[in-house]
């Protein structure tokens, strides 16, 4: 009894910890480069799914804004073999836990598995790999329009045809912010959602929502259409 409550104990220190990370780096950075909080367990399940699917499998997965690695722990374990794993987060200090995490990992050890972390934006992400899985903690609805325009083309860009695109967005967030926002910050998350609307409409294939988190979320799967580049439609042509 004592194991179980010192090994409880300290899961929840890890969480608190984490939480108080994650507000102090919110505040040193002019531009938020993960969610307001850690993701539960149901929520990082959630969000790697895709990988879970595809397993056995190797596969090349990306985690953009992966914080204080809340999903990473998640996501590791499930990697099958021969698998490749880039990280990317923009916090030097969440960077550095990234690389700890990795390091320290059972299976990254002289293991089947590539796992790389990245202390940079996604935008800025000099790569040639595509993804069969790309895991998103990037806030979107934080972001200015053109911002989340690049980012999207970003994470599509760097997909396989095929390959899926998770994240997720809290619940009831769109309407709240509608309520309570200046005018000018309304405006923006209306753009915002609809830019996310447009993806959603052209590449959704499924939606599902997470209820046994901190914040109730829904979790997005959107897939990059097998077709060539030169027949692919944007959003913006897909909703016209």
């Amino acid at each position: 009894m004592n194991g179980w409550t010192t090994s409880h104990d300290r899961v929840l220190a890890q969480r608190h910890a984490e939480g108080w990370m994650f507000l102090i780096e919110t505040a040193r950075d002019l531009r938020p480069t993960s969610a307001i909080a850690p993701s539960g367990k149901a929520l990082a399940l959630a969000l790697t799914e895709p990988v879970r699917v595809q397993a056995p499998h190797a596969l090349s997965v990306l985690e953009a804004s992966a914080g204080a690695g809340a999903v990473t722990r998640t996501l590791i374990p499930q990697l099958p073999r021969g698998s490749r794993l880039d990280i990317v987060e923009a916090s030097p200090r969440f960077a550095t836990q990234l690389r700890r995490l990795v390091a320290a990992h059972p299976t990254s050890a002289g293991g089947p598995r590539h796992m790389t972390v990245h202390q940079k934006y996604i935008e800025d992400l000099d790569t040639d790999e595509r993804y069969d899985v790309i895991v998103s903690g990037l806030p979107l609805t934080d972001f200015a329009p053109v911002q989340v325009e690049r980012i999207m083309a970003r994470y599509m860009e760097l997909l396989h045809p095929g390959g899926t695109l998770t994240y997720f967005t809290y619940v009831g967030m769109h309407r709240a912010r509608a309520l309570t926002a200046s005018r000018t910050k309304a405006r923006r998350y209306a753009a915002v959602h609809e830019i996310m609307a447009a993806y959603q409409r052209s590449y959704a294939t499924g939606r599902r929502t997470v209820w046994a988190n901190p914040r109730p979320a829904h979790v997005w799967h959107l897939q990059r259409p097998c077709a060539s580049s030169d027949d692919q439609q944007t959003p913006d042509q897909v909703s016209r």
